[in-house]
């Protein structure tokens, strides 16, 4: 129905080594005694949260309840809420913040490891990852978290990405052209690859897209879910618009704070509590996903599903040999799709 429209979709989703007994192995509870005396020497932080909505908003709810777990650690932060998400990494920049959460589409700017957590295709379902983030909270992951200046202090899922269109019609790669697409304004990759399929990109923000969408400035917005009631697309897909049925990616948040403020095991706590959060940071995901009426959701044959895993595949591949995507977890991402389904083409024949 919707077949080769994934191509459209790719810049937007770009956006959006590790041994194999690795993912089999457990991470330990952390021990509040258990910290060196660098963690205890510094015991007051400010962490900056991105937050649409700001300091009422669901991702910042969630990090207040964070808050608490790191109090049993005798470790005291202040939060503090930032919409736009642009003026925040400026801000963890001039270490005006000792730590920021952010999409991991902007993480990628700080690590390209974990900046390819959302790789178009690559986290097909909210089982994958899970697997994929306890593998991250494993001590043996911590190497990897670290790049540069900065290190990754935690992971959260935020729910899958869609295709949100004003318009059902525009079902198909053909039909994409000339249409308006929302891309990022710090990307060029997505600009580009916008108009190699004849659509016309349109530089945004993560505030100014879903704006842009529901005036009608452009035709097709990927995001996830929970953005449905958050910023109101239902005015973007009235009357004859629709989401396609189609995850094309695990959104990711992703705590970014400076190395030289964090020890590496209070690094790796952070990392670990972030993991026991996991099914509660998805409960909040559900409660908004849940907003979204059965009316709007456009359909995808099953018989098509291979053909745009294929599509993703090698949109992956191309978007690392440009360097985009860190070839290391498209690897570790395709061994955990084939733990959980051995019988995919891909297994007998890994290229990732």
């Amino acid at each position: 129905m919707i077949h080769r429209w994934l191509y459209t979709a790719l810049p937007l989703l770009a956006l959006l080594g590790l041994p194999p007994a690795l993912m089999a192995q457990q991470s330990e509870e952390p021990a509040p005694g258990a910290v060196t005396k660098a963690f205890q020497e510094r015991r007051h932080l400010t962490i900056c949260i991105w937050d649409l909505v700001g300091r009422n908003g669901p991702i910042f709810s969630v990090a207040q309840d964070q808050k608490a777990r790191f109090l049993e650690y005798g470790l005291n932060i202040d939060l503090e809420p930032y919409t736009n998400e642009r003026v925040m990494v400026e801000a963890l920049k001039a270490r005006q913040c000792d730590a920021a959460l952010m999409t991991g589409m902007r993480a990628r700017l700080f690590n390209k490891y974990t900046g390819t957590i959302d790789s178009i295709g690559g986290v097909p379902s909210e089982e994958h990852m899970r697997i994929l983030l306890e593998v991250l909270a494993n001590p043996k992951s911590a190497p990897r978290m670290v790049e540069g200046d900065y290190v990754i202090l935690g992971i959260a899922p935020a729910g899958a990405a869609y295709i949100f269109v004003n318009d059902k019609r525009i079902n198909t790669l053909a039909k994409a052209a000339g249409k308006k697409v929302a891309v990022l304004d710090y990307d060029p990759t997505q600009a580009e690859m916008v108009a190699q399929v004849g659509a016309s990109p349109v530089p945004s923000d993560l505030v100014s897209a879903p704006n842009k969408f529901n005036n009608g400035v452009v035709d097709v917005l990927a995001a996830p879910l929970a953005a449905y009631q958050i910023m109101e697309l239902y005015k973007g897909m009235t009357p004859d618009g629709g989401i396609i049925d189609y995850p094309l990616a695990q959104i990711s948040l992703q705590l970014v704070g400076h190395k030289d403020r964090f020890p590496a095991d209070m690094a790796q706590i952070s990392r670990e509590l972030f993991f026991e959060g996991y099914r509660k940071m998805m409960d909040r995901v559900h409660l908004e996903s849940r907003q979204v009426q059965d009316h709007w959701w456009v359909p995808i044959p099953d018989r098509d599903k291979q053909d745009y895993e294929v599509m993703m595949r090698d949109a992956r591949l191309q978007l690392r040999e440009q360097g985009y995507y860190d070839g290391d977890m498209l690897n570790l991402q395709q061994r955990i799709r084939c733990k959980l389904d051995a019988r995919r083409a891909e297994c007998a024949n890994p290229v990732e």
